[in-house]
């Protein structure tokens, strides 16, 4: 047993609630690391006994005071003071030091912490100037567990890490112990090992740069990393110096010239590997802990962009080689995935040192390299060439339209990039589509108008929208098209789902950015009715995108888009989805009472009216929601108006059924307002705004649009037959202006094949009109404004939704719909 120091001896003292001193005994003070309090403790023992009188742990943040050279009086809680009377001078200040080295405090003073409060960066401005640096233990195999509690509260103030690291910088403190380190391993000591595992994530903790530039020097940084292998909670020690010595291997694709360039690239693959797997993950409130480490990755990622870009030969011996013939698959993989890793360094450059990167790139030829390589078989380069062009799109989507539209002038629709992305997306081979989400974020920021400029001599967005959709939009939507051919979807697994959700966004996404292009592209293809066919898919979230692309349509209150709903019956399957729901309380039926909702507070008659005349026998028993009952009293506040009105005479027929009549005073306004807006069409795309068009106008309008897709689907329809389904186009049927059911063109017995809800055989279901009361307006009777009627049915037929079908039709479709805008109405 050792004997106790005697000049250790003690008396220790407690302030009871009187506030006088009582004596608890008299024993020998040691000060040592305490497992229970996880620190370094003050414990005095009983010189009679042997009992402990107290096991104290030394607090970084309590204040002790040292008074009369032999006392030391601190408050271990509220109310609750203790003092430490020795024997001996020399005792007291040997205590008095190892308390001021926990606290990182200079032993000269005699009150470790301000009594008076004050801020903490008063503190850190005065502290440094006023203290003497820190005296760290020196490195022994008996002073580690020491070593590492002094460092473990080194963090806990600006202060005492400024005043640490600079200690550990100046006595080269990191060499010894690295030292300390390999004697440890050559004794197998565990317990050393573990401590300087603990010392040195302390170390980290620092957060000096300068300590980093010591520790990832070349001749120390696998040291380092041989300390990192030894942590305490795990039982076996990793091998994380075997991997990056042996397994890691550095493919120099192309021969690297400066030394300094190869060490840095080398250090920074090291630094991200401890970072990454090595130190533990950080917690949601230690995200900026690390934050100089960080920085250090940070520049040395810029500096190796620019040593890069300042070789001459570098990267166009790159891009030769990326895009030779003769270069065999490996190689051309790892120069892929090089270039990929240096796209990735360069997001840490400043704007306008990107931007000259990525000029540089695209000068280089970059974005025909990444066409050639999705031209290819190999999944990897794929997957990479995506990477980097996701880099490019987000940086400057503009310079990557400008290349699809020169390169549209000479290549097929195969060929093109635009349609190579979106033929990788579809294909995405992941089972959750992670490839694809990232392309379609990257498709969706190529043909969002609010990135686009204008050009010298046109908009950027008048051009480029109208070759996405002449050119492109038919290969996104293939999928979605071969997929609802019949009344339910030809396949339903979830990856299928999946992918004609993402299609569905997109498309979602045109609706409210594209206005006429995707109006035209609606309405030519009926694309409405093939996306409400997956309202039957097993899958909720693909029925919820379906109806949220009809709700978007529905929101514009676009009265074209309505005639094309209500004449095409596109509320069948959302009531037939509605009721087959049931009374679940789920998002579909949420949703779907949303939709009717929508309808009502808007007041949408047309919608409205078709709801109520076609569907409401359904819908009535809905009585859970007020809803469908509301939706049904405006309508009949609607037709009360309309029967109050008084009839004009000779267009009684005519008010019957006009339910979207207005005011003749304000047609003037609407047509000036059309033509103010005229002026920012495109010539080759002449839309009229239609919410601003007259129901007169609007069916003759209809009636030309209905002959034209007519003549068209006539003309198609043997061509379609042995073709796969990529693009059907369907016929809109529109009642006509005047003459009976049987003897309109809509009911044309020539239908598309393969039409949702219509069984092969069978005439296309468009092609019917609702069995509603108004759905063929009568011819009016003989009056004296007879002429005047007809005149106005004679004016010329809207113009604009012009089809964007295969190449080999368009000229056809040209000679068939007029180019000219309409004519101004007279008043």
């Amino acid at each position: 047993m050792v004997e106790p120091d005697p000049r250790r001896r003690v008396k220790l003292y407690l302030l009871n609630a009187d506030r006088q001193w009582v004596d608890r005994g008299t024993g020998h003070v040691t000060s040592s690391y305490v497992e229970r309090l996880k620190g370094v403790s003050l414990i005095v023992r009983s010189e009679t006994d042997g009992t402990i009188l107290l096991e104290s742990k030394i607090q970084p943040d309590t204040a002790y005071t040292k008074q009369q050279e032999t006392l030391i009086v601190w408050s271990e809680a509220e109310n609750y003071d203790l003092a430490l009377s020795f024997q001996e001078g020399n005792s007291c200040e040997e205590v008095w030091a190892k308390i001021c080295a926990i606290q990182g405090r200079d032993p000269s003073v005699e009150v470790t912490q301000d009594i008076i409060e004050e801020s903490e960066d008063e503190h850190f401005e005065e502290m440094p100037v006023a203290a003497s640096p820190i005296e760290l233990p020196p490195c022994e195999l008996s002073r580690l567990e020491e070593i590492s509690e002094l460092l473990s509260h080194a963090s806990l103030s600006p202060v005492r890490k400024e005043k640490f690291a600079q200690a550990i910088e100046s006595e080269g403190y990191i060499k010894q112990l690295l030292d300390l380190f390999h004697v440890c391993e050559d004794l197998e000591n565990l317990d050393g090992l573990h401590h300087l595992y603990e010392i040195f994530k302390s170390i980290f903790l620092l957060n000096r740069n300068e300590l980093f530039e010591i520790m990832f020097a070349d001749n120390t940084i696998f040291d380092v990393v041989g300390v990192l292998e030894y942590n305490p909670s795990q039982p076996l020690p990793d091998r994380h110096r075997e991997y990056l010595k042996n397994i890691a291997k550095f493919k120099e694709v192309i021969p690297i010239c400066k030394p300094e360039l190869l060490n840095k690239i080398h250090q920074t693959y090291r630094v991200q590997y401890i970072q990454d797997v090595i130190l533990p993950t950080p917690s949601v409130f230690e995200e900026n802990i690390l934050s100089t480490l960080t920085s250090f990755l940070f520049f040395n990622k810029v500096e190796i962009v620019g040593m890069i870009q300042e070789e001459e030969n570098f990267l166009p011996s790159l891009f030769a080689q990326l895009t030779d013939d003769e270069t065999d698959d490996e190689h051309r993989r790892d120069l892929v995935l090089f270039l990929k890793e240096f796209c990735t360094f360069s997001q840490t450059l400043q704007p306008q040192s990107r931007e000259n990167f990525f000029k540089t790139l695209s000068n280089l030829g970059v974005l025909s390299a990444l066409e050639l390589i999705l031209g290819l078989e190999d999944e990897k380069m794929k997957s990479a060439a995506i990477d980097i062009f996701s880099y490019i799109v987000e940086f400057s989507p503009s310079m990557v339209r400008e290349f699809i539209l020169k390169e549209g002038q000479s290549q097929d629709d195969d060929d093109l990039l635009i349609n190579l992305v979106i033929e990788q997306m579809i294909n995405d081979t992941d089972p959750e589509l992670g490839g694809a989400v990232q392309l379609m974020a990257t498709i969706k920021l190529l043909i969002d108008p609010e990135n686009m400029l204008p050009t010298s001599n046109k908009t950027e967005k008048t051009e480029f929208l109208g070759f996405f959709y002449k050119r492109s939009m038919h290969v996104l939507t293939a999928p979605l098209f071969a997929n609802t051919v019949a009344e339910m979807p030809s396949k339903d697994d979830f990856q299928t789902a999946q992918l004609q959700s993402l299609i569905l966004e997109l498309l979602t996404f045109c609706v409210e950015h594209h206005a006429y292009h995707i109006k035209n592209y609606i309405i030519s293809k009926d694309l409405l009715r093939r996306v409400l066919v997956l309202l039957k898919s097993g899958h909720a979230f693909v029925a919820l995108c379906a109806l949220r692309f009809m709700r978007r349509i529905i929101g514009l209150k676009d009265e074209f888009y309505n005639r094309y709903i209500t004449k095409g019956c596109l509320f069948k399957p959302v009531v037939m989805a509605f009721l087959e729901n049931g009374n679940r309380y789920n998002l579909v039926n949420s949703a779907m009472i949303d939709l009717f909702e929508f309808i009502k507070s808007e007041d949408i008659k047309t919608l409205c009216s078709h709801i109520v005349e076609n569907h409401m026998k359904d819908l009535e028993t809905v009585s859970y929601v007020n809803t469908f009952k509301n939706l049904k009293a405006r309508y009949d506040q609607q037709q009360d108006r309309l029967k109050d009105k008084p009839c004009l005479d000779g267009a009684t027929s005519l008010l019957q059924n006009n339910r979207f009549r207005r005011d003749a005073r304000t047609l003037e306004e609407e047509e000036e307002m059309w033509f103010e807006q005229d002026d920012d069409v495109d010539d080759s795309e002449p839309i009229v705004p239609m919410n601003d068009v007259p129901k007169s106008k609007l069916d003759a309008d209809l009636d030309q649009i209905n002959r034209f897709l007519e003549s068209k689907k006539v003309r198609e329809a043997s061509d379609s037959r042995d073709s796969p389904p990529r693009i059907i186009n369907k016929s809109i049927s529109i009642a006509l202006k005047t003459g009976t059911l049987n003897n309109s063109p809509v009911n044309s017995p020539h239908g598309s094949p393969g039409s949702p809800g219509s069984p092969p055989g069978s005439p296309s279901p468009v092609g019917t009109p609702c069995p509603t009361p108004n759905c063929s307006p009568q011819t009016p009777t003989s009056s004296p404004q007879t002429d005047q009627n007809s005149i106005t049915q004679k004016r010329p037929g809207l113009v604009g939704l012009v089809d964007y079908p295969d190449e080999d039709s368009e000229e056809e479709d040209e000679d068939e719909v007029p180019t000219a805008k309409r004519q101004r109405i007279a008043t």
